[in-house]
């Protein structure tokens, strides 16, 4: 990866967050969907741990191993010439430094983190504890001297934390957290209303990340809400595999 200028690239990724016009990063598991994404015109990408971990046999939720995730974002990187961002679920607890060291010597300039810690039985970070751990990476990434763009994720929609009514209102103020440690953007992550998109945009000082179903929703919908980010999750793959057991079904 010594050819390639990551700081460039680090920089390329940012500039696609735009609030009302966001970049979309196709998420992606291998080399082959890489290819196919980036073939199809995407400007960057997103690599994603429950389709990585489902090819190669291993649970979501840090089933694989962090060397095992690196091993699948060098060969990402090797066939496509385009900014790579990687979900590195919590950590896999490991320290900030390994994590950054990883990325970068692998390719990667952006990375998702996540306020559940999955080593620990699940449980979710404190909001202090999760943004100095976004403020570790960022230093990390400063002493390294590529401005990786960190992703800070928030759970406590998925795990229903709270009152539903407050809940909009908790992952904000978690994540402005977040945004005071060196996050780049904001990933309130879950399947949200117009209305709720529409107040984490608005409440939030960063580029927001949501996720789109490539076979049902819509950019042009989703920039209208105010996101500055879309990435897929494990969608597409799970599209992919909808598509394949029909063209094979019909072969028993």
């Amino acid at each position: 990866m010594a050819t390639r200028d990551l700081a460039q690239l680090a920089q390329t990724l940012l500039d696609l967050h735009r609030p009302g016009d966001p970049g979309v990063f196709p998420t992606v598991w291998d080399a082959w969907s890489a290819n196919i994404a980036a073939d199809a015109g995407f400007a960057a990408l997103t690599v994603g741990s429950h389709p990585v971990a489902d090819s190669i046999g291993r649970a979501d939720n840090e089933g694989m191993t962090f060397d095992e995730l690196l091993t699948r974002v060098r060969q990402i990187t090797t066939a496509v010439e385009i900014p790579i961002s990687v979900d590195i679920e919590s950590g896999y607890a490991e320290e900030p430094a390994r994590l950054v060291d990883g990325l970068l010597e692998a390719g990667a300039v952006g990375l998702n983190i996540e306020d559940t810690v999955h080593s620990e039985g699940g449980r979710l970070r404190s909001a202090t504890e999760h943004a100095d751990l976004v403020g570790a990476l960022r230093a990390a990434a400063d002493a390294a001297g590529v401005a990786v763009v960190i992703n800070a994720r928030t759970d406590v929609f998925l795990k229903q934390v709270g009152e539903e009514s407050d809940r909009v209102d908790l992952a904000i103020s978690r994540l402005r957290l977040c945004a005071e440690a060196g996050a780049r953007s904001l990933y309130p992550v879950g399947f949200h209303s117009d209305d709720v998109h529409r107040r984490l945009a608005a409440g939030l000082p960063l580029p927001v990340n949501a996720i789109g179903h490539p076979a049902q929703d819509d950019r042009a919908h989703l920039a209208g809400l105010g996101v500055g980010r879309v990435s897929f999750g494990p969608l597409w793959q799970m599209s992919l595999a909808e598509r394949a057991r029909e063209l094979l079904t019909a072969w028993r």
